[in-house]
């Protein structure tokens, strides 16, 4: 290349500036956040559930939890919480879009986790009962 094409902006070489990535509107976050958060809150509450029925049943053969079933039963109601958490941590300054996606792979996750205590729990219940 010549020193006049230099001049003129011809360099192929030259580093092209980035786009800028523009993080989504907050009514945008709120709005996919929340929505998303209530299949979230399902889960919690489906673990709420489950703990209550598992005690409430039994209670009346009098029989309770031992530590680990509670370790269980609230860690299955807490895990949802965090996940939800950790996806906003990560995707809240991201494109809309991308928000979306993370909070879908959490869910995701959330739904695994659930079929691995669901699966632990009825395979194992004499584990869990003291």
């Amino acid at each position: 290349m010549s020193g006049d094409a230099a001049l003129n902006g011809e360099n192929e070489d030259a580093v092209t500036p980035a786009p800028v990535r523009r993080a989504a509107p907050t009514w945008l976050v709120a709005a996919i956040s929340g929505l998303v958060g209530l299949f979230y809150a399902y889960a919690v509450w489906n673990a709420i559930g489950n703990l209550v029925e598992t005690v409430g049943f039994l209670g009346d053969n009098d029989l309770s939890l031992n530590g680990l079933g509670w370790f269980v039963w609230i860690f299955a109601a807490v895990f949802p919480l965090l996940v939800w958490a950790g996806a906003f941590a990560i995707g809240f300054r991201r494109p809309a879009h991308e928000l979306f996606l993370v909070m879908l792979t959490g869910l995701g996750l959330v739904a695994v986790f659930w079929l691995n205590v669901v699966a632990y729990t009825t395979l194992n219940t004499s584990s869990l009962v003291g």
